[in-house]
């Protein structure tokens, strides 16, 4: 069984968990859209992550504001324990965004539609042969000169020890898949 795109504007497709691809979609924009459909009661589950795009201003920029924001929490004595958790890994980043993006008061649900979110770097092995969906809304328009950054980009310059210990990961991880997909071509070319 092979998946499918399925490209919407806003409104989601008439399913009950809608599996997201974020590789080249605006963080804010999917983030707004996605929180939109976790609130109207769908269960949304975001993969490729580490590929959705943050814009605006040089990558620099970005890089210097987001370790600002961290190191302005962390304390000598205790740095796990002292302020709010500033996010690294690109899933939680995407999905700290998305959690903006809720009402925090009870009376509009915005506790139940966080828990109806999941979000993963890559796509997982049960969501490899699932039908993804594509928000035309929220996909990077690529002109001369604009300036981004992905979020896996990001986290290599924040902790380059943790994503190259992922990279490899993943690298090891998809020579696994690549060996079992020949295997099993192997095994279907030799019985026909």
């Amino acid at each position: 069984m092979c998946s499918k795109v399925i490209m919407v504007d806003r409104n989601p497709p008439q399913l009950n968990e809608v599996v997201v691809d974020a590789a080249n979609h605006v963080v804010g924009r999917l983030a707004s859209i996605v929180a939109k459909w976790a609130l109207e009661g769908r269960r949304v589950v975001i993969v490729n992550a580490e590929k959705a795009v943050v814009t605006g201003g040089d990558f620099n920029m970005v890089l210097n504001w987001y370790k600002t924001r961290i190191s302005e929490w962390l304390t000598h004595y205790n740095p796990e324990k002292v302020g709010p958790k500033i996010p690294r890994k690109p899933d939680r980043i995407l999905r700290r965004v998305i959690r903006g993006m809720l009402p925090r008061k009870e009376t509009r649900g915005g506790k139940q539609a966080y828990k109806r979110i999941r979000v993963f770097m890559g796509v997982p092995p049960q969501y490899i042969n699932v039908d993804k969906v594509i928000i035309r809304g929220a996909l990077l328009s690529i002109k001369p000169g604009a300036k981004y950054a992905t979020l896996e980009e990001l986290w290599s310059h924040i902790e380059p020890k943790q994503y190259e210990a992922w990279r490899k990961a993943r690298e090891a991880w998809e020579t696994k898949m690549a060996k079992l997909k020949k295997a099993e071509g192997e095994g279907k070319g030799g019985s026909a």
